[in-house]
């Protein structure tokens, strides 16, 4: 029987996946909460509940002060929480001026340049095209609307931001282990606070504000990023990079079974065109010394 030790030790790559899985599932269940709360907290109060809340939760749980942190990494913890805190600032920014889709279609662009540097096999590169055709369906081309210029300006900062995130994230897991998301989230509290604060205002002190920005908090910060962090330890970042490209498709998924969002068959399409690929991306890769 395949134990959770036997399948970490001998199919670390199949088990990074499902963390990732599980991870993008959880973060857009709770992005699809997060658009109730637009109105009456605004992207940037948003932002501040789910870093904050999060915050809060994953210290509780981990009690990272209780361990030493060597001084040589902490230029790549704190740089690891500012890249979340204004990750996650400016993807709300951009939800809140262009459709969904296209936000995140823009976002993974980051991880997806990502793995695209680091590829070395032709099939890395038959997975990226698959992914990237995918994307390419799941963008509302046929919409004449102009964008907002600074929608997009804001989701490809966030997908900037993710890059960065994964290169961090490298050096941060495999020293600090699950500790890494208390602590990288305490680091974004601190960046996203004063601006969630001056936007929100007494707005934040509303109690279902608070009940929703919970969830959401638990659901799109504390537990994919404690998951990403496992994901991190047992994945190459340029294949952690490409799995993240799946989040368009499973958003797809969370506003169609949340939201009500129909899809259509271009979209469905695009769907299994980009999880094929994500997954086909983590089946192949070579064990290490391979």
């Amino acid at each position: 029987m395949m134990t959770f030790d036997s399948l970490e030790r001998d199919k670390p790559a199949v088990l990074g996946a499902g963390f990732i899985v599980c991870s993008l599932i959880a973060q857009n269940i709770g992005a699809a909460f997060a658009k109730h709360l637009f109105l009456s907290v605004g992207p940037y109060g948003v932002a501040v509940l789910r870093i904050g809340l999060s915050a809060i939760l994953l210290l509780a749980l981990r009690r990272p002060w209780r361990r030493s942190i060597p001084q040589g990494i902490w230029p790549y913890v704190v740089l690891y929480g500012v890249m979340l805190g204004v990750m996650n600032s400016a993807i709300y920014q951009a939800f809140a001026r262009i459709p969904l889709g296209v936000a995140l279609g823009i976002e993974v662009s980051g991880p997806v340049l990502l793995g695209l540097l680091g590829s070395r096999r032709w099939i890395d590169f038959c997975w990226m095209a698959l992914i990237v055709f995918g994307l390419i369906l799941l963008l509302p081309l046929h919409v004449q609307q102009a964008l907002d210029p600074l929608g997009v300006v804001f989701a490809f900062g966030a997908g900037a931001c993710w890059a960065f995130y994964v290169l961090c994230g490298k050096r941060v897991a495999p020293v600090l282990g699950g500790d890494a998301a208390a602590i990288g989230m305490t680091v974004a509290m601190m960046v996203t606070a004063p601006i969630g604060l001056i936007e929100a205002g007494s707005s934040l002190m509303q109690l279902n504000v608070w009940a929703v920005g919970l969830a959401v908090a638990i659901l799109s910060s504390a537990i994919p990023y404690s998951l990403e962090v496992k994901a991190l330890r047992l994945l190459p970042a340029h294949v952690f990079g490409m799995l993240l490209s799946a989040a368009p498709a499973i958003g797809a998924l969370a506003g169609f079974v949340i939201l009500g969002e129909t899809l259509t068959w271009l979209q469905v399409a695009a769907i299994f065109c980009v999880t094929f690929a994500a997954a086909g991306s983590a089946l192949t890769v070579r064990p290490a010394g391979a």
